[in-house]
C-alpha cells in the first residue's frame, strides 16, 4: 500500500475488535516502518487498543478523537488536508504521503446530519484528489444502523479486510452521489423573516446583517462571524455575474439562518464550500471560509436558480457559550 501519488480512500467494515485491529494496526504499522506520518482518528476504546498492538512505537502515531477532530463535515476535511499539509504538502509535492486511520461518529446524530456526514465522504475522493492521503474509514456494523454501512458501499472506492483490497461494486461516482443528496429544497423562509435586496452591495450587506445580529441578541464573535460569512456568500454572488439576490434572515430555536436566492443563477459545483482554499485564488474560497464558521452551509442549484443558505448559533446556543470557540475548532 504505497502513500505516495494521489488520494486512496478505503472502507473497513468489521464486526468485532479483533477484525478491527487485524486492518487498522498492520496499515499503521506499515507507514511507520515507510517513514510516513501517521495519524489515527478513532473513539478512545479504539485508540487503546491500537496503542496496544504497536507496543513501543505506538508513541510514533497521532492520535485524536473522532468527535473532536473536526466537528462538522466542512472542518473534517480541513483537518486532513491541514494534516497532509503540514507534514508533506509543504514540500511542494516532491515528499512521500500521509496515512490516516478515519472513524466518523454517528452515534446520536440527526438524519441531517448523516446525510451531510456521508455526502462529505463521497466528497473526499474529489476533495482531496491531489493530496498524497492513504485513508481507511472504520465502520462497526455491531452498532451503526444499516443505512449507514451501505452508504459507505458507495462512498468508497475500495473496501479493506486486514491486508485484503477489493473493489467496492457499489461505489458511486462523487458528483452523483452529491447531487442524489440535494435533492431536497431547503427550508422556505417564514413569513416576517427580514429581507434586504441584493445586487452587489456588500457595504449595505453587512450593515443590514449587522443590525439583524443586534436585533437577534448575537453580539460579540457571534456577529462578526455572521457577518464575515454573509459578507464570503455575498461575494461570491457578486462575482458569479449580474443579478439580485434576495436576502432573508430569521431566528430559529438554537441558531440563526440566512438565505440566499438569486434566479437565473447556475451553480454546477457539487464541491463548492469543502475545496480547501490554496495558494492559488479561486472562486469558491469565500464559501469554503463561510462553510468553516458556520455551522451548516447549503447550497441548491436548479433551472430557476440557486439557493445558498447558512446558519450560525444563536444567543440561546449555550454549547458556545460556555466554551468559546469549540464549535469552530478543527
Amino acid at each position: 500500500m504505497r502513500t505516495d501519488g494521489a488520494f486512496r480512500h478505503w472502507a473497513c467494515i468489521y464486526d468485532s475488535d479483533q477484525q478491527f485491529v487485524q486492518t487498522a494496526v498492520p496499515f499503521l504499522a506499515e507507514g511507520l516502518a515507510a517513514g510516513d506520518p501517521v495519524l489515527a482518528v478513532t473513539t478512545p476504546a479504539h485508540l487503546e487498543l491500537i496503542s496496544a498492538a504497536l507496543g513501543p512505537r505506538g508513541g510514533e502515531v497521532d492520535y485524536a478523537e473522532s468527535a473532536f477532530f473536526g466537528r462538522r463535515p466542512a472542518q473534517r476535511v480541513a483537518a486532513f488536508y491541514r494534516y497532509w499539509k503540514n507534514h508533506v504538502g509543504g514540500r511542494g509535492g516532491n515528499g512521500g504521503g500521509v496515512r490516516i486511520l478515519a472513524e466518523p461518529v454517528w452515534a446520536g446524530r440527526s438524519a441531517r446530519e448523516i446525510a451531510a456526514w456521508t455526502r462529505m465522504e463521497s466528497a473526499l475522493n474529489v476533495v482531496l484528489a491531489p493530496a498524497s492521503i492513504s485513508m481507511i474509514c472504520p465502520y462497526d456494523t455491531r452498532t451503526l444502523d444499516p443505512d449507514i454501512v451501505t452508504g459507505a458501499l458507495h462512498t468508497h472506492p475500495a473496501q479493506i479486510t486486514g491486508s485484503r483490497l477489493s473493489p467496492s461494486a457499489d461505489f458511486t461516482e462523487p458528483a452523483e452521489f452529491a447531487r442524489s443528496c440535494d435533492t431536497g429544497p431547503l427550508p422556505e423562509p417564514p413569513d416576517g423573516a427580514a429581507a434586504f435586496p441584493f445586487d452587489g452591495d456588500l457595504r449595505g450587506l453587512r450593515r443590514f446583517i449587522a443590525g439583524r445580529a443586534a436585533a437577534y441578541g448575537v453580539i460579540g464573535d457571534r456577529a462578526d462571524i455572521l457577518v464575515l460569512a454573509v459578507s464570503e456568500v455575498g461575494a461570491y454572488l457578486k462575482n458569479s455575474g449580474p443579478g439580485t439576490a434576495a436576502v432573508r434572515t430569521w431566528e430559529q430555536p438554537g441558531a440563526v439562518v440566512c438565505d440566499f436566492r438569486q434566479p437565473g443563477l447556475s451553480i454546477d459545483d457539487p464541491f463548492l464550500g469543502l475545496r480547501p482554499a490554496r495558494l492559488e485564488p479561486s472562486a469558491g474560497d469565500g464559501l469554503w471560509l463561510a462553510n468553516q464558521v458556520c455551522d451548516w452551509l447549503e447550497i441548491r442549484s436548479g433551472a430557476d436558480g440557486s439557493t445558498i443558505q447558512l446558519q450560525v448559533p444563536s444567543r440561546h446556543d449555550q454549547e458556545m457559550a460556555a466554551q468559546p470557540g469549540l464549535r469552530y475548532r478543527g
